[in-house]
């Protein structure tokens, strides 16, 4: 069941639709913390995640078919929490699980809103918050465990362990230390374009004797 957002009208029934999104520059950072402290990270995702934020817009839809209140035919329904296809779905989201974050006493970063840590202590959690998809670390199996179950209750969460592919990315983690590789990506582009079994080569350059007036 979606909404019609393309009939929506800015300023009357939505406003901001922006929500930050982790760079990628910052996952590695959290990458290379837990290799360097020798932690590791985790990964969490949330279900039907735009149906979780709540509405400050007023916002009325029809009465969907199949599900008409008989005697209340000509009303239409107020929605009070996000429904796919409208436009600050993703706003309403990240202004959710964001004042989450501060009612559960984490801190944001300066530099990167998507960005959250909590201390205490001697002891750290970070969070970072990409879309649906939550990474965390931290020095305190205690506080990552009060972290999940708490999450559990909130939202409809799957717990994914240990990070293991994230964009096109496969992570390793062992006790030797943390490896990370493309190998799945770059067989789906081979095989995408129909090259998965071109020869190899040292080095993906034209073969090609240069010549003295070659280029300059």
């Amino acid at each position: 069941m979606v909404t019609k957002g393309y009939s929506q009208q800015l300023g009357i029934d939505y406003n901001e639709t922006f929500a930050p999104v982790a760079q990628l520059d910052r996952i590695r950072a959290l990458r290379a913390l837990v290799a360097q402290k020798g932690w590791n990270i985790y990964q969490l995702d949330v279900k039907s995640t735009f149906l979780n934020g709540m509405l400050k817009e007023e916002i009325y839809v029809e009465q969907p078919q199949g599900f008409i209140n008989k005697g209340n035919e000509g009303k239409e329904l107020r929605l009070k929490k996000a429904l796919y296809g409208l436009k600050q779905d993703p706003r309403a989201w990240y202004s959710q699980i964001d004042q989450y974050f501060i009612d559960q006493g984490f801190g944001i970063s300066r530099s990167e809103p998507t960005l959250y840590i909590k201390t205490q202590g001697q002891y750290h959690l970070i969070i970072s918050l990409y879309v649906d998809d939550l990474f965390y670390i931290g020095n305190n199996m205690k506080m990552m465990t009060e972290f999940i179950e708490d999450m559990m209750k909130t939202f409809k969460m799957i717990d994914f362990g240990l990070m293991n592919y994230f964009l096109g990315i496969k992570v390793k983690q062992q006790r030797e230390g943390k490896f990370i590789s493309q190998k799945k990506y770059i067989k789906a582009l081979l095989n995408k374009f129909k090259m998965y079994d071109c020869k190899l080569v040292a080095t993906p350059l034209v073969k090609k004797k240069l010549q003295k007036d070659d280029g300059a």
